[in-house]
């Protein structure tokens, strides 16, 4: 690759990966979410992997880290399903967005419970499919750049 290409291409990874943290962080609100936002942030890593190639990328990661990773991503979208069907009766429900309608009236009235904009279980969602979608499209990249011809 040519050094005006590895010259742009860390900022450039380093800004797309911050566009897609924040459109997962907020997912809940705005469009996009989870798997558009671990797509960003793998397309980050893959610019870098690409340029660089996987032995001189300063974006290195592991397979002990993506392994964890990937498992975390996976293991917690399981635990909230989990829990809204501990909790409810339904697996994945949105645990914490009717949390005001459980109180009573006058703690409602003197706390202002009333909020519209809680989103409950779902920027939680929206972390974890990030992870699994990051960790998944990056390590097909990495293990597909490591093939020798």
């Amino acid at each position: 690759m040519s050094p005006i290409l590895k010259i742009f291409a860390l900022p450039v990874s380093l800004i797309i990966i911050c566009l897609g943290v924040l459109t997962i962080l907020g997912g809940h609100i705005t469009p996009g979410g989870g798997f558009q936002g671990g797509a960003m942030v793998a397309a980050g890593v893959i610019l870098c992997v690409v340029v660089y190639g996987v032995k001189d990328s300063p974006i290195k990661f592991s397979h002990g880290f993506i392994s964890a990773i990937e498992s975390i991503g996976a293991l917690g979208y399981v635990l909230l399903g989990l829990a809204g069907l501990f909790f409810s009766g339904f697996f994945l429900y949105n645990l914490g967005a009717d949390f005001y309608n459980i109180l009573p009236q006058t703690i409602i009235n003197i706390f202002h419970y009333s909020d519209p904009t809680n989103a409950g279980i779902i920027p939680y969602l929206n972390i974890f499919v990030g992870l699994k979608v990051f960790v998944g499209l990056s390590a097909v990249v990495i293990a597909f750049s490591e093939f020798k011809k």
